[in-house]
């Protein structure tokens, strides 16, 4: 077999597929990310319906950030390693994005609710 047949067969000399065994996730990241998920949503789902806490919002917030959390290291893979470093920039790019357009929109609209308030307009108008 030559070594262009091996690249794309992915077999080889011996055998082996690729020399990439044991390197890949294997069930028992996917079980473990999978049941913090699942753990991570039904604690703010109990809070809630149970009406346990009084802010509920904060836990929700904090459960929400960690399961981003969980997913982006047991489900997209995402490490510290130097392979990784061009997928950790993409995803602080996409989280800086989503950041100024959400705050700008937020923003945007506080400034317009407040300056576009009832009364408030014909205070203007009039004096």
């Amino acid at each position: 077999m030559s070594a262009a047949n091996e690249a794309v067969t992915g077999h080889g000399p011996h055998g082996e597929h690729g020399g990439h065994a044991g390197h890949g996730p294997t069930l028992k990241q996917y079980v473990t990310g999978f049941v913090l998920a699942v753990i991570l949503t039904a604690i703010p789902f109990a809070l809630v319906i149970g009406h346990v806490v009084q802010d509920v919002l904060l836990v929700i917030v904090v459960c929400a950030a960690a399961q981003m959390i969980v997913h982006v290291v047991y489900f997209l893979h995402l490490n510290r390693s130097e392979e990784q470093r061009w997928n950790r920039m993409a995803l602080l790019y996409a989280v800086i994005m989503v950041g100024i357009i959400l705050g700008g929109s937020l923003w945007i609209m506080y400034s317009l609710n407040y300056n576009m308030m009832p009364g408030m307009m014909h205070a203007k108008v009039w004096k």
